[in-house]
């Protein structure tokens, strides 16, 4: 089933990233300019699917005819823009240059020479040197520092709190990081909220990854959710495309239809059948988990007040990712493809996570 870019602005942002192109040790010509970007306009810092985009532009000063601008959104990651397989941008012989990008939180322009292969995804911008003759980072609009976000010390592990838009299950959905909150138990609550322009959904990310091991959630209860809600918690790496971004999820919902089961264990590519198992989920507290280990991930829903036979079981040992980078995700969003909208506020407990290497 279903499983991260509008606006403007226009001001000339001059960064301080500047390299003086010099070749051994020649004399600088005095009328010469010292390469550096600047940006004359940035879209607004938000996250967004493949469809969303908005207009980046600036110049690229001291750039000579072999030179050519490199973009990148962060969203997560960097990533390349506009696409992947056109990730070249020109400047023209005043030194402009203007792009169509993704949305990010923030924006970056590498001027550069023909020897620069651009990387589709980096976890971190490559230094001026060699074939990168300039680098320029830049701020979305309305930029928040995550850092100045709450964060959540959930049972013995630190997690970020979403703030962003993202566009996970098919729709756009905003975040509101009021809406995952601990009680005075340590419980965690996950609530989808009625804004101004829509719903307000949560997530929280675990901020380091943990590898193989068995990952339990016991859960409140789920029953009262409605076909449109989704309570997923995965695993998510945004680096590793080739092992399908490390995603494998435990979630609950009905996927917009009354009729479907409620939940399923899964890995990615979800469009492979043999990748998904769904199944009914009782009303009650339960404990979900999850053991990691090489080339197997064993699902498993049980009672949490223990006794009596499982809710369901499933092991996967085909397709199975390695560890890396990921982190472990749970969130509570509405279903964009859902049939029947949702039409009310919503709260998921999560009462506890525990971690056994």
């Amino acid at each position: 089933m279903p499983s991260s870019y509008r606006g403007c602005g226009c001001w000339s942002i001059a960064l301080c990233n500047v390299a003086v192109l010099a070749t051994g040790c020649s004399a600088r010509p005095e009328n010469a300019v010292e390469a550096h970007i600047e940006f004359t306009r940035v879209p607004e810092a938000r996250l967004g699917g493949p469809a969303a985009m908005d207009t980046i532009e600036g110049r690229a000063m001291g750039a000579r005819p072999a030179h050519r601008v490199v973009l990148y959104a962060k969203s997560d990651v960097w990533w390349v823009q506009p696409f992947s397989a056109n990730p070249f941008t020109p400047v023209d012989s005043k030194a402009h240059w203007k792009s169509a990008t993704h949305f990010g939180t923030e924006y970056a322009a590498l001027l550069v020479d023909r020897g620069f292969s651009p990387p589709a995804n980096i976890a971190e911008l490559p230094p001026q040197g060699g074939p990168v003759i300039a680098v320029g980072r830049v701020k979305g609009r309305g930029y928040k520092d995550p850092e100045s976000l709450k964060g959540l010390r959930f049972s013995g592990f630190d997690w970020d709190v979403r703030y962003q838009p993202s566009d996970r299950g098919g729709g756009m959905n905003d975040y509101d990081p009021a809406n995952a909150w601990l009680d005075d138990r340590g419980r965690l609550h996950l609530r989808i909220t009625k804004g101004p322009k829509g719903w307000r959904c949560s997530e929280i990310r675990m901020k380091d990854p943990l590898g193989y091991g068995t990952y339990s959630f016991t859960i409140a209860d789920v029953g009262h959710l409605e076909p449109a809600a989704v309570l997923g918690i995965y695993t998510y790496d945004p680096t590793a495309q080739r092992q399908n971004y490390r995603e494998m999820n435990i979630e609950f919902s009905r996927w917009g239809d009354a009729l479907n089961k409620t939940a399923q264990f899964a890995i990615q590519p979800y469009y492979i059948s043999a990748n998904v198992v769904r199944f009914n989920v009782p009303p009650g507290k339960l404990k979900h988990s999850l053991h990691w280990a090489p080339g197997r991930a064993d699902f498993r829903t049980v009672h949490a007040a223990g006794g009596g036979p499982s809710v369901a079981d499933y092991s996967f040992t085909s397709g199975v990712p390695s560890p890396g980078e990921e982190s472990i995700y749970i969130a509570l969003y509405a279903y964009g493809r859902a049939r029947a909208p949702l039409r009310r506020e919503t709260e998921v407990v999560v009462e506890r996570f525990d971690y056994i290497p």
